[in-house]
């Protein structure tokens, strides 16, 4: 257990058994064993100093991108608020972003600061720490063509600034050290007008409430694109489209989305996504790989 040896002293807010399910988007799974809000990145830092080191450790941000499993989370579960959400610019085309800031805030700020480039994070729904850590992207932009670096803190507690080359960035995948926390990042963008970014803005929104079950209980897309393919369309050619394990569902609207219809557990939404796997792979041959992140205990 956590309390032997005792947990270091912090100055944000430290829970115990903390309910995940209402933090994530899918509303379904169990706690985390301890849940950490820290104050600032020298809480953060401090409290991964004096943490055990076999005590485990992973970030939460917006919760889209995530099954919690109903086991719960054991470890500590680090949770980025309000102090880590600031965007300001720093020069004509670059932005400070906090780790917990969200793709709205980042586009938005953009906006007004007459930088074009970053639209495609309004369409993401996750914070600075997902998209550095998991190379975000979507419509024809991605994290790796906009990051100048970023500051993380390491699982030891010591905060390192690391650019862009050392994430070594493929899709949908960084090279970030394992259990480290994104803090902040630098992008940069090029010179636009401020009614032409929101324009790209308005377009975007419209296009993903359009194609999109943005009002339903889901996690985002669900698979990778595997190469030369969209995993939406080797969904729907295996008859997956609507397909039902209790209360989990592949939504009607994007076949790439799975929905949580009411009471689903998130055992039966990743068995629902292991169902479709194992139907597109025999259907067509391909293997889709969860793009959602699975986490805790069964």
């Amino acid at each position: 257990m956590l309390t032997a040896p005792p947990l270091p002293q912090v100055r944000g807010k430290l829970t115990a058994d903390a309910p995940l399910a209402p933090l994530v988007w899918f509303k379904a799974g169990g706690a985390a064993q301890w849940l950490f809000e820290p104050q600032d990145a020298d809480d953060l830092s401090a409290f991964l100093r004096g943490l055990d080191p076999a005590v485990p450790v992973m970030a939460l941000g917006l919760g889209s991108n995530l099954i919690v499993r109903d086991g719960g989370v054991p470890g500590v579960v680090v949770r980025l608020g309000k102090a880590f959400a600031k965007v300001a610019a720093v020069d004509p085309l670059t932005l400070d972003c906090g780790g917990g800031a969200s793709g709205i805030l980042v586009s938005s700020t953009a906006r007004d600061a007459g930088i074009a480039g970053l639209e495609f994070l309004r369409s993401i729904p996750g914070t600075v720490g997902g998209f550095v850590r998991m190379n975000g992207g979507a419509y024809g932009g991605e994290v790796k063509d906009v990051l100048i670096d970023c500051d993380v803190i390491l699982r030891s507690g010591e905060p390192v600034t690391l650019p862009v080359a050392d994430l070594h960035y493929t899709y949908r995948h960084s090279e970030l050290p394992e259990q480290a926390i994104v803090v902040a990042a630098r992008f940069r963008g090029r010179p636009g007008e401020p009614a032409a970014i929101q324009a790209e803005m308005d377009r975007i929104s419209a296009s993903r409430e359009a194609s999109q079950p943005l009002r339903s209980k889901t996690g985002g897309s669900t698979f990778k694109n595997p190469p030369g393919e969209k995993a939406w369309e080797l969904v729907d050619r295996a008859g997956c489209r609507g397909l039902q394990l209790g209360g989990a569902q592949v939504s009607e609207k994007h076949t790439n989305f799975l929905i949580n219809t009411g009471e689903a557990t998130s055992a039966e939404i990743e068995a629902l996504g292991d169902e479709v796997r194992r139907r597109v792979k025999a259907q067509s041959g391909v293997e889709l790989e969860w793009e959602i992140q699975r986490v805790g205990r069964p």
